[in-house]
């Protein structure tokens, strides 16, 4: 086949060759004339789709650092104090606050309430109440803007996650970082402008999350392996030199362009633009997760060495994961800093059905410290002004207890998307806030109520987008990554 597409190539006329627009002389001219009269559009000058572009309006953030904790974290437990809950702990709930509603194991006609043994602590000169499991981020109150009024219709974890990825519950549909990077390209030259970092669990819906959907596979999430090669199969093959890599890397990119002459398909020159970013990847990569140039100091900080104590669970990982979680975080930095537009650390999981008490702290203890160092490392580095740092879950966990059939104890929570919380900072966000409100047993949502397009609109706004003017025709119809919906959250905005 391509020998067929290089004859044809062979065959193109002088006439084809001076007056074709795609590659003739005749198109080079036109365009010289049009650029000399500032009448060609900035995107038609850029050849690179990764190439920075202006935002719709000023912005401060420029990068984002999205932490995702995968199963569903405890608003409960974590970041919504409610001390009627506890009072009422062990009695049972109305019937008029689960009627009709679903639950995953819950048995509802024998549930009763589970109050947070969970002592709060005011925080900050903002006085936002955070958990004594977490410590560490309670000492970054003053920065943080917390949104207790998260509401989703996604009633199980995958459905939930591509939601919150990409703002819809069915594959196929680009993520937010996808949207990022399409809208604005990337700084970065020899990095992917989107990386995914991951660390616990597999992730459940696997890489459906962090894919381009209908976009073209420029701005795909990259995930970055946590041993061996940074990236599969990036390493140069052994016997082959560099210079035999570079000439085979040019010879499949000319191939491909004639290829991509015939059938005119853009996914096949987005697929010659990662072949040569990968190129590049090969000397960055290995410098980018070499972490010997690091302070003791940093690597102290945000927790590099520990090991948790030897302790461990079934959901959220071996004693690795302490490592893993607080590298990917030192690594998000070092990434912002060479111009990766938008960084996923997934962590999975927080689906704690069960032995909520020791899998809630491990996990607080695997996240804690690293993601601290992490906004204080930004901060002291002048970066988190133009850095947004998102907490993001699924959903968040019910009031009531989970009586599991077969369990003889009832030691978890259940799937609750009426009511959980997320939180933002740096890039633009009013720090030291508290947005939203839920009821005294955080079971609805009785103030502001924040849906995940809204969340997105917010997002986009920060980053300087006007989440209803970025688009993407797709067989027919014009789509985005807000759906039909969302508002910006003003009272975020700082």
């Amino acid at each position: 086949m391509f020998r067929d597409q290089l004859e044809h190539a062979i065959r193109l006329t002088r006439r084809d060759f001076l007056t074709t627009a795609a590659s003739g002389l005749g198109g080079v001219a036109l365009a010289s004339m049009l650029d000399g009269d500032n009448l060609i559009a900035a995107e038609a000058k850029q050849f690179n789709p990764l190439d920075p572009r202006l935002p719709h309006f000023a912005s401060k953030a420029k990068q984002c650092i999205f932490l995702y904790m995968e199963g569903g974290t405890s608003h409960l437990d974590l970041f919504d104090p409610k001390p009627k809950l506890r009072e009422l702990n062990g009695q049972k709930m109305p019937e008029s606050f689960t009627k009709n509603v679903r639950f995953v194991f819950l048995q509802k006609d024998t549930a009763v309430l589970l109050g947070s043994p969970y002592k709060f602590t005011k925080a900050g000169k903002c006085g936002i109440e955070f958990s004594e499991l977490l410590p560490n981020l309670s000492t970054c109150a003053d920065d943080i803007a917390i949104i207790r009024s998260m509401h989703t219709e996604a009633f199980n974890h995958h459905p939930g996650e591509l939601l919150m990825y990409t703002g819809f519950t069915r594959h196929g549909r680009p993520s937010v970082g996808s949207w990022v990077n399409y809208a604005l390209g990337s700084p970065s030259q020899n990095l992917p402008g989107y990386v995914v970092l991951t660390s616990g669990r597999s992730p459940s819906g696997g890489n459906t999350m962090f894919s381009s959907g209908f976009l073209p596979s420029n701005y795909q999430g990259v995930t970055f392996r946590n041993e061996g090669e940074a990236v599969q199969d990036l390493n140069t093959p052994r016997g082959l030199t560099p210079e035999m890599r570079h000439y085979g890397i040019q010879t499949l990119s000319d191939l491909n362009r004639l290829h991509q002459k015939v059938v005119g398909d853009p996914e096949i020159s987005a697929r010659i633009d990662s072949y040569e970013l990968a190129g590049r990847m090969q000397t960055a990569a290995p410098e980018l997760i070499d972490l010997s140039g690091e302070s003791a100091a940093t690597l102290e900080a945000y927790g590099v060495n520990r090991d948790g104590g030897g302790m461990t669970t079934y959901r959220g990982g071996g004693v690795q994961t302490f490592k893993t979680f607080a590298t990917n975080c030192l690594l998000a930095r070092r990434m912002i800093e060479r111009g990766v537009r938008f960084v996923s650390i997934h962590h999975a999981s927080w689906d704690h059905h069960n032995d909520l008490g020791n899998d809630l702290l491990f996990n607080c203890r695997v996240v804690d410290q690293p993601l601290t160092a992490l906004l204080k490392d930004l901060k002291q580095r002048g970066l988190l002004d133009s850095t947004l740092v998102v907490w993001g879950t699924e959903f968040g966990r019910t009031p009531l207890g989970e009586n599991r059939r077969g369990f003889s104890s009832v030691t978890g929570r259940d799937h609750h998307p009426s009511a959980f919380t997320t939180w933002m900072a740096g890039g633009g966000v009013k720090g030291g806030q508290i947005i939203g409100e839920t009821d005294e047993l955080g079971w609805n949502v009785v103030k502001d109520p924040v849906h995940v397009n809204d969340f997105h609109a917010t997002m986009l706004h920060l980053f300087g987008l006007n989440h209803e003017k970025l688009s993407y025709r797709y067989q027919g119809r014009d789509f985005r990554l807000t759906d039909v919906g969302g508002k910006v959250i003003s009272k975020i905005i700082g």
